[in-house]
């Protein structure tokens, strides 16, 4: 074997062997389909979306605007850098105004940090922007809110506002145009009390549109004060119904006796009073009774809601007084009268009331009359009428008394 290696032919048919095996190898790989074979030099298209813009220039003493915030990138390229681009995002799209004009121009919108071998498009490629001076003032802040935030029956006061001065920073143009500065409270539910709500400050135009501007403080403290919009009124007894046959009512009385309510100021300017309804039908004897105080409309709240009354009653007794004298008023000179029923020109009366009352009255206390002013001679029916002591009830024996005129003899 040593000798064959040593022999030069033998070198070279082995050499040889293996050069026909390697071409037949080389040969079955290229039968495969040529899209099989990775080629780096292949080419692809990518979009790349909402990629920031970067604006270069002297933010200190300048405002622009008309720059997009995002644009869209289309890259294009070779494969594996395209999409090393888009997935790195290595790449920065920026405007450089560093050496642009005063005023509204047109500038390009351009990138850096991407690769030679790739093609860039933008979209937008171009913006239309305004470079103005950009300057600070002082406004001072309006705060305001809607009443109808306020609970029904509360007043809200003028609101305050702290710090109650803004510095905003705009475009001079901008600013200029600034004709309010308001700080709005919103409020989810009513309210009742003072309260203190952070709110945006926000500065406006003339026709009331939001100014892009920067605001310093942004957020301010709003406090609104309120109280309740009330006033003391008194309590007025009204009575319901009459008594029992035989109880009379000495006295009503309040243990409370005025209240407070709650209402709008216009409700509040018309009310006089609020009530309380008593009863007195069932009532027969002195009683406690804690009644509700009734309110008109528009009057949201009453304090006490409800008031302790005292009713203090008397029970009647009866008793009749006779020999009530009837007296004559209207008749004529010249003309006289005789009583034909009663006979006698007395009368009785049943009286009742409270005993101490009915016990010390007499005939005195009585005037029964009979009024004959209007009547001419003959026979006639006439009423009988009575004018007795307070608090008690009478009653006449009869109605009505029967009577003649006739004229005086000579």
């Amino acid at each position: 074997m040593d000798r064959w290696m040593d022999n030069p032919w033998f070198i070279r048919v082995v050499a040889l062997v293996l050069a026909v095996l390697l071409f037949g190898s080389v040969s079955t790989n290229d039968s495969n389909k040529p899209g099989d074979v990775y080629v780096p030099s292949d080419e692809t298209v990518e979009t790349v979306k909402d990629v920031p813009v970067k604006r270069i220039y002297d933010t200190d003493t300048l405002v622009v605007s008309g720059v997009p915030e995002t644009v869209t990138v289309t890259l294009q390229g070779p494969k594996n850098l395209v999409q090393q681009a888009k997935t790195l995002r290595n790449f920065e799209v920026f405007v450089d105004l560093t050496n642009a004009d005063m005023g509204d121009q047109r500038v390009p919108i351009t990138i850096k940090d991407v690769s030679e071998r790739i093609t860039v498009t933008i979209d937008p490629g171009y913006a239309n922007i305004s470079i103005q001076e950009k300057v600070t003032k002082e406004f001072s802040v309006e705060p305001e809110f809607s009443e109808s935030i306020v609970e029904s029956g509360y007043i809200a006061e003028q609101p305050t506002v702290k710090p109650n001065k803004v510095q905003i920073t705009g475009a001079k143009d901008v600013v200029d145009r600034i004709t309010y500065v308001k700080a709005t409270v919103n409020s989810s539910g009513k309210i009742t009390d003072t309260i203190t709500r952070e709110a945006s400050v926000l500065a406006l135009d003339k026709d009331m549109n939001k100014l892009d501007v920067i605001v310093e403080p942004a957020v301010v403290d709003v406090t609104i004060p309120v109280k309740s919009s009330s006033k003391k009124v008194p309590i007025d007894i009204v009575r319901k119904g009459n008594p029992p046959s035989g109880v009379t009512i000495d006295s009503i009385t309040l243990e409370t006796k005025e209240t407070e309510i709650l209402a709008a100021p216009d409700v509040l300017e018309k009310v006089e009073g609020v009530r309380v309804e008593v009863d007195v039908s069932k009532i027969n004897e002195d009683t406690e009774l804690t009644l509700p105080v009734i309110i008109g409309e528009g009057i949201v709240e009453v304090t006490p809601e409800l008031v302790k009354v005292n009713v203090n009653v008397t029970k009647d007794s009866e008793r009749t007084i006779s020999k009530v004298p009837i007296g004559v008023n209207g008749i004529e000179a010249g003309y006289e009268l005789a009583f034909l029923d009663p006979t006698d020109g007395e009368t009785k009366l049943t009286v009742s009331g409270p005993n101490d009352l009915i016990s010390a009255l007499t005939v005195e206390d009585f005037q029964v009359l009979i009024d004959v002013s209007t009547l001419k001679e003959g026979t006639h029916e006439v009423d009988i009428k009575v004018t007795a002591p307070q608090n008690i009830t009478w009653k006449l024996a009869k109605e009505k008394a029967s009577i003649s005129i006739a004229k005086k003899e000579a």
